[in-house]
């Protein structure tokens, strides 16, 4: 069919799948931070208090004073790339160009900061996206992780005229795929190191103990991975225990337990001076995992008297976990590209 000439331009259809991730400041300076941390603070998934009591604290006392400490922490781990989430959800979204046929692109977001979802979703359907996957890459479901990544999404939609149809990448916690991708991971990385841990310890980002109260599965499918993992680890681990923690506590109210500093801290005391730590709710290292694991839990292990200390790596974009990614969005696709 010939259009008519004053049609508008329409790009030819495709499909889109937008990688989003939690967020980054632009830089690690205080005024970057600030910006960042005021809008990851005042998302009503992130803090559950209603905002008339909220705001003035956080604008009040911890936007004055969190923003210098914690770019002084982004500082540790910042790279000529920028920041290492941002950096590797780009490589993880530039491997998987291709991998789905040439009628699918791949793009990556943040939740909180650049690049934003609203704008990337907005590239693709400029882009002729008719169709778009949105994949939060948190393997656990968490309201203040993947709920939110998705709002984000569909209040974007919310303003759109013509808008696309639009799936979700469900949390992949208990895949095989994904257990399978941990297995190959820890096993290379424990065979690299040069000691042999007495422990491994699994660490997973916390969350106040209410959101299990409330009904928040984020806590379930933690313990659920740690234990699929660990039977996926019998033989490689001979009878070392994978011991489960939680990490990043933040405020006065009570997080799930154990807390992973606390473990650390405690391990020596129990005769496990020798330990190995894992971050599998993460799908890529970031601010938690190397600056408040592999720096700090490092120095907090070694003061408790332990001797040796291994944070391994996450997935990343190493083949392995673009092959894991690659595997669990194309179950996703199917229906909207061909199979072959």
């Amino acid at each position: 069919m010939t259009l008519p000439t004053n049609h508008p331009a329409i790009a030819p259809p495709r499909i889109g799948v937008l990688l989003m991730n939690l967020g980054t400041p632009d830089a690690p300076d205080a005024k970057s931070v600030k910006r960042y941390l005021g809008e990851f603070l005042s998302d009503r998934r992130v803090v559950e208090i209603p905002q008339i009591a909220w705001q003035p604290i956080l604008r009040g006392i911890i936007l004055q004073t969190r923003p210098k400490k914690s770019a002084h922490a982004y500082s540790l781990v910042w790279s000529e790339d920028g920041s290492p989430l941002a950096a590797i959800t780009k490589a993880q979204s530039l491997a998987l160009q291709g991998a789905f046929g040439p009628e699918v692109m791949v793009d990556w977001a943040m939740r909180y900061g650049n690049p934003s979802i609203a704008d990337r979703m907005t590239a693709m359907k400029a882009a002729g996206c008719e169709r778009i996957l949105l994949a939060p890459l948190y393997p656990q479901y968490c309201a203040a992780t993947t709920a939110t990544a998705n709002d984000k999404a569909f209040e974007l939609l919310a303003s759109m005229r013509w808008q696309p149809a639009i799936r979700t990448l469900p949390p992949y916690y208990d895949t095989p795929d994904y257990i399978d991708a941990l297995k190959t991971s820890v096993e290379a990385g424990l065979a690299a190191l040069d000691f042999t841990p007495d422990a491994v310890l699994a660490s997973f980002h916390g969350m106040p103990q209410r959101t299990l109260e409330l009904g928040d599965p984020y806590h379930c499918h933690c313990q659920k991975t740690a234990r699929l993992l660990g039977e996926a680890l019998k033989d490689t681990l001979a009878g070392r225990p994978l011991t489960i923690a939680f990490q990043s506590r933040f405020g006065p109210a009570k997080w799930l337990q154990p807390a992973t500093d606390a473990t650390l801290e405690a391990l020596p005391g129990q005769g496990i001076r020798k330990v190995a730590l894992i971050a599998p709710g993460f799908s890529a290292d970031c601010l938690e995992t190397l600056e408040e694991l592999a720096i700090r839990g490092r120095d907090s292990f070694i003061a408790a008297g332990g001797t040796d200390f291994a944070y391994l790596p996450c997935l990343n974009d190493s083949e392995v976990g673009v092959s894991m990614l690659r595997r669990t969005i194309a179950r996703e696709l199917k229906g909207w590209v061909s199979e072959g």
